[in-house]
C-alpha cells in the first residue's frame, strides 16, 4: 500500500499550482499627469505676460506708483512710428473717437490709457489725449514703466 501522503487531498493526480495568483490593481498611476500639468503650468506662468499687449512699444520709466484696477481701461497705443492704435487694432485717428464710443461699456466715464513709445513725438501724443478729451472722456491717463532704482 504505497500512497503518498502529500497528493491524498488532489485526487492523486499531481496538480501544483505554479507560482501565486495576484488580484489586479485597478488604481490610477498619476505621476505622470502631475508632471504634465506641472510643465503646462510653468509654461503658461511664463507665456502669460507675453500675450497681455499685442502692440509692442518701448514705454518711458517714471518715479509713479502703480495703479490699482479694477476693471479692465481702453487702451489707446501710438508707436515709434506715429501709428494709433485702439486695444490692438490700428485706426486712423479720424476714427478714433467714434470706434471709443462704439466699445465704452460707461459711457464718457470709461477709463482710457494711452501708451505711448518713448520715441514718439510728444505732439503727436498730445493731440490724441486732447482728441479723447474734446469728445467728452473725463478718465484718461498716460501709461509708463516703473522706474527701478539702481
Amino acid at each position: 500500500m504505497g500512497m503518498s501522503v502529500g497528493m491524498a487531498g488532489r485526487g492523486g493526480r499531481g496538480h501544483r499550482r505554479r507560482g501565486r495568483h495576484h488580484a489586479l490593481i485597478s488604481e490610477i498611476n498619476v505621476t505622470p499627469m502631475v508632471d504634465v500639468m506641472l510643465v503646462l503650468l510653468i509654461i503658461f506662468m511664463v507665456a502669460a505676460p507675453m500675450l497681455t499687449v499685442g502692440v509692442p512699444v518701448d514705454l518711458p520709466e517714471t518715479k509713479a506708483k502703480a495703479m490699482n484696477a479694477d476693471t479692465q481701461p481702453i487702451m489707446v497705443t501710438i508707436d515709434a512710428t506715429g501709428k494709433i492704435f485702439l486695444q490692438e487694432t490700428e485706426i486712423p485717428q479720424e476714427e478714433l473717437v467714434a470706434k471709443l464710443q462704439a466699445i465704452s461699456k460707461t459711457g464718457y466715464e470709461e477709463r482710457i490709457f494711452i501708451r505711448g513709445d518713448k520715441t514718439t513725438n510728444y505732439g503727436a501724443a498730445m493731440e490724441v489725449m486732447g482728441l479723447i478729451q474734446a469728445a467728452g472722456y473725463k478718465n484718461i491717463g498716460l501709461i509708463s514703466l516703473q522706474q527701478q532704482d539702481q
